[in-house]
């Protein structure tokens, strides 16, 4: 079982910046994959970014050249920076880890709780 602890979310102006992390349970070295997804009300979930275990990292184009996503094997820790936010970007923040493994293989997906992120006009 693999817990996370999102923290870092906030209220903010729209042209602010946001710092989110994500600390894992477990050393993160062996996790295949780690991501930031949002929600917002009314809306489904959907991927903000996402880094791989050999550090590829992907975004969504709403996010492209303002957000940036990193890992920190050492703290077994995930980041999300958040640069120039607009009111679009406020919703809860969940950070996920993805774990691929057994015969045949599978991919078991944990999730942290989630922190909000409100970004004001």
């Amino acid at each position: 079982q693999v817990q996370l602890v999102e923290s870092g979310g906030g209220l903010v102006q729209a042209g602010g910046s946001l710092r989110l992390s994500c600390v894992a349970s477990i050393s993160i070295r062996g996790i295949n994959v780690m991501g930031w997804y949002r929600q917002a009300p009314g809306k489904q979930r959907e991927l903000v970014a996402t880094i791989t275990i050999t550090s590829s990292t992907n975004y969504a184009d709403s996010v492209k050249d303002r957000f940036t996503i990193s890992r920190d094997n050492a703290k077994n820790t995930l980041y999300l920076e958040m640069n120039s936010l607009k009111p679009e970007d406020t919703a809860v923040y969940y950070c996920n880890a993805g774990i691929i493994r057994g015969i045949p293989l599978r991919r078991d997906d944990y999730w942290g709780q989630g922190t909000q992120v409100t970004v004001s006009s």
